[in-house]
């Protein structure tokens, strides 16, 4: 796990260093068929982590959004990658930081190891089931991080910047979020992991690749995220969902 979770770091790292150089240079933006953008920065990303992780594991499938978005999806096995290598194009084309490289690792439908990585803020996530979770920035030595309990002050909740489905203000309500923390991208995830956040309810449509990087770093950090059945918890949110689309249902993911 060790070896793959670096190899993972590796990519995520590679590609955050083209992102960066697109990022300064300026890039055009296109509308794909979904509606969603796309850039040649999130292009250029998936190339690069495609390249390393096919040349490493030949016999593991990826799942790679641009590819999928373009018809190109593998037979998955038990074992497969799943990628998102510019989550948040909305920030970057806004050039508001808050973008990620995301790469995960699902076995039997559960993210076992993912890699978050905001080249912007130079700010790095990763973590493994038994490995637990860590975050460096700026190159510095890692430093590890846990989910935490709730404060006695109340639930600190994280959301979407961009992505508010109707009725969210009053199911946050019921749930009875003190604090609320504006996000984008899979960092969301992240601070739950690192315990700024406690809780981010999303009533709205996400990709597999979209989350799947950010719920392994919470779940090795102590954390869950669990599908939502109307305002009920309806088991852990799992991978390989061909029949639907790789379109998740709405989730809550919870700190520790």
């Amino acid at each position: 796990m060790n070896t793959i979770l670096q190899l993972m770091v590796d990519a995520a790292l590679e590609a955050g260093a083209e992102i960066e150089a697109i990022y300064g240079a300026g890039c055009a933006t296109e509308i794909k068929e979904d509606g969603s953008p796309v850039t040649e920065a999130d292009r250029r990303a998936e190339q690069i982590i495609l390249g390393r992780l096919r040349t490493a594991y030949p016999d593991v499938p990826v799942l790679a959004e641009e590819e999928a978005c373009e018809g190109c999806i593998p037979e998955l096995g038990v074992r497969f990658f799943c990628v998102d290598p510019l989550d948040g194009t909305k920030g970057f084309i806004a050039r508001n930081g808050e973008f990620t490289v995301n790469i995960a690792l699902i076995d039997a439908g559960e993210p076992i190891a993912g890699v978050v990585y905001a080249p912007d803020l130079h700010l790095l996530y990763y973590g493994a089931r038994g490995e637990g979770a860590h975050r460096r920035r700026d190159g510095a030595s890692p430093d590890p991080i846990a989910a935490r309990k709730v404060p006695a002050r109340g639930l600190t909740a994280i959301g979407s910047r961009n992505h508010h489905a109707q009725g969210t203000a009053e199911r946050n309500r019921r749930l009875g979020i003190a604090e609320y923390l504006p996000s984008g991208s899979s960092l969301k995830f992240c601070m739950l992991a690192e315990g700024v956040a406690d809780v981010y309810p999303r009533y709205g449509p996400t990709m597999e690749w979209d989350t799947a990087a950010g719920q392994a770093v919470l779940e090795a950090a102590g954390g869950r995220v669990m599908v939502l059945d109307g305002d009920i918890e309806a088991g852990p949110l799992r991978y390989g969902k061909v029949w639907h689309g790789f379109e998740n249902p709405h989730f809550i993911a919870w700190g520790r």
